[in-house]
């Protein structure tokens, strides 16, 4: 009778330490914390599967091997004040609100605010789904850096959206914190990036106990002022560009459009501890991207030296 009640005691004290430890994994907690970001998109600007793409990445979606990836954006939720924010506005934002609405909070407004990093393609034109053809939205908050603003301001069509009051641009400053409550805070910094029509930024965002890096683009990490395994060091999370896996994955010129490598990044930190490797969380992949993939051996190689891999649904804890 004994060793039955000793083993029953292994077999409880087990379980628990499992389910602890399943709830310590990133994307994977049981029970949600009050404030989180989670992710709602990781490809690049173009979506997965990507237009006219005939390629074997794309073919994979059509012969239904792979899922459709929407386009590279977090959402931040605060249950405590039962308040929801965007990372950038992608052309996916309607199928995002929505997710965040159905899985997340119902505060009967389709978002508090949204967060733009810069004006390509992938990362402003859903704010057009806020205007008179579709939501009619009511002065939407929309953070902007000071070019990204009047960008907005003054070309059609977003220019539109502002003078039917369906936007309201909130100015931000590069490194100057934007309070969103007592234990929430946003800080936008300017990273160096194909700036055609806007600066670009990343962001810090801090929680109460917790705080991630949101950088989706940036051209190279050594032509950044800021060294990025120390800023990564600083935090809990890093959603960093990883657009292209390699040189030579484009049938064009990739100098003419900079990002760094995955294979690039993981060399970098490749001498620092697993701690830190965990941090980086790869996200913004191109439809080229082996590594956006649910499932290949060179996510699975790199996953085995410590870094992950941001999938939709995840859930962070701050």
């Amino acid at each position: 009778m004994k060793l039955f009640q000793i083993l029953c005691l292994i077999f409880c004290v087990a379980l628990f330490n499992c389910q602890d430890n399943k709830k310590e994994r990133e994307g994977e907690l049981i029970e949600k914390p009050t404030q989180y970001i989670t992710v709602l998109g990781i490809a690049q600007d173009a979506g997965f599967p990507q237009i006219n793409c005939n390629k074997d990445c794309c073919k994979a979606f059509y012969n239904e091997k792979e899922s459709k990836k929407l386009i590279s954006c977090l959402g931040l939720v605060d249950l405590k004040t039962s308040k929801k924010w965007l990372f950038d506005a992608t052309p996916d934002i309607a199928v995002q609100t929505q997710l965040l609405k159905e899985n997340h909070i119902d505060n009967h407004k389709v978002i508090d605010g949204v967060f733009l990093t810069h004006a390509h393609v992938g990362h402003y034109t859903g704010l057009m789904y806020f205007g008179r053809e579709a939501l009619g939205g009511n002065d939407i908050p929309v953070y902007a850096m000071p070019k990204m603003k009047a960008f907005l301001e003054n070309n059609g069509p977003w220019s539109q959206l502002v003078s039917l009051n369906n936007i309201d641009l909130k100015p931000l400053k590069n490194d100057s914190t934007l309070v969103l409550n007592s234990e929430l805070k946003v800080t936008p910094f300017l990273v160096p990036h194909r700036d055609e029509y806007s600066e670009t930024v990343g962001y810090k965002i801090e929680g109460q106990n917790k705080s991630a890096l949101f950088i989706p683009d940036i051209d190279k990490w050594h032509v950044w002022k800021r060294d990025i395994i120390e800023e990564v060091k600083k935090v809990n999370y890093a959603f960093l560009d990883a657009s292209f896996f390699r040189d030579g994955e484009l049938d064009r010129d990739m100098s003419k459009i900079p990002h760094p490598f995955t294979a690039e990044t993981t060399t970098l930190f490749e001498n620092e501890s697993k701690e830190t490797k965990n941090k980086i969380h790869f996200i913004h992949f191109n439809h080229t991207n082996p590594t956006l993939k649910d499932n290949h051996r060179l996510k699975d190689s790199i996953q085995n030296l410590g870094f992950r891999f941001a999938k939709e649904g995840a859930i962070y804890g701050l």
